[in-house]
């Protein structure tokens, strides 16, 4: 089994950018988008889910992910490190049937084949990679499956490339969202788990100029920036869209899912 390693630098900044979404709870609930149904279909026809599947969902955030889930019937656990993050998620979807947890996957104390899905969205990078596939798959009941969903904004040009050269005029841009998890590769690296299935997903859609604004203020190469730093990109990003009311782009999903491997005696098996 090949397991990923960082440095200490590395991880010290992952968990510092992984916190800063709880400060924006609310702006994060109205500019992030959800995820699509047909996506979803995908999962829970691959895993050949009923409505009695039993289902952990990793850094739910605001409910972007968990309000396609809920409405499936599955017994639905929903995980984020972020008290505010889970608040907003709650009032989001209340009366839904979820059970909403407070803590990170590492600290997470779940019975080992506990889910029969662990799905996570745009959020698995986040996690220790020494524990991420690994717990993950201990989590798993024999013949459960290993969701990672992906999603993404490209900007029609000129727009998309004059933004991204915002970006890399305003500072540093690395950061674990640069890691690809959910590629096939990485699942096959681990040893843990059988063949992926993938789909990608894509829309074209409009934003408004402001709501761009808004979006592009969410992701954490933003968050981590200086006041002064965020400002300034702000106020460029603004005028570069000053003459657009309506900016062109297509929203990209992906998920790449995969059945866990379990040996003769019932222990996920080794690489």
């Amino acid at each position: 089994m090949t397991t990923t390693t960082e440095s200490g630098r590395d991880r010290d900044k992952r968990h510092y950018q992984r916190a800063l979404f709880d400060d924006i709870a609310e702006r994060y609930a109205a500019y992030r988008p959800g995820y699509p149904a047909p996506v979803v279909d995908f999962i829970t026809a691959t895993a050949s889910l009923g409505p009695a599947a039993v289902v952990l969902e990793i850094g739910c955030g605001t409910g972007q992910l968990t309000t396609q889930l809920a409405r499936r019937g599955f017994e639905l656990t929903a995980i984020d490190i972020g008290p505010s993050m889970i608040a907003t998620a709650r009032r989001h979807l209340a009366g839904a049937e979820v059970s909403f947890q407070l803590t990170s996957f590492e600290d997470l104390g779940a019975a080992d084949e506990s889910f029969d899905l662990v799905i996570s969205g745009a959020a698995f990078h986040w996690i220790d990679p020494e524990v991420a596939f690994s717990k993950s798959a201990r989590l798993l009941r024999p013949g459960g499956w290993l969701a990672l969903l992906g999603a993404a904004e490209s900007y029609d040009d000129p727009v998309g490339a004059a933004l991204q050269d915002l970006w890399l005029n305003h500072g540093d841009i690395g950061g674990a969202w640069n890691s690809r998890p959910s590629d096939p590769e990485a699942f096959a690296a681990t040893g843990l788990f059988g063949s992926p299935a993938s789909l990608t997903d894509k829309q074209q859609t409009t934003m408004a100029a402001t709501d761009v604004i808004c979006l592009e203020s969410t992701r954490a190469t933003f968050l981590s920036w200086s006041d002064d730093t965020q400002c300034h990109f702000t106020e460029e990003l603004g005028q570069l869209l000053e003459s657009r009311p309506e900016v062109h782009l297509t929203r990209h999903t992906s998920v790449t899912m995969a059945q866990v491997l379990r040996d003769n005696g019932g222990e996920a098996a080794p690489g």
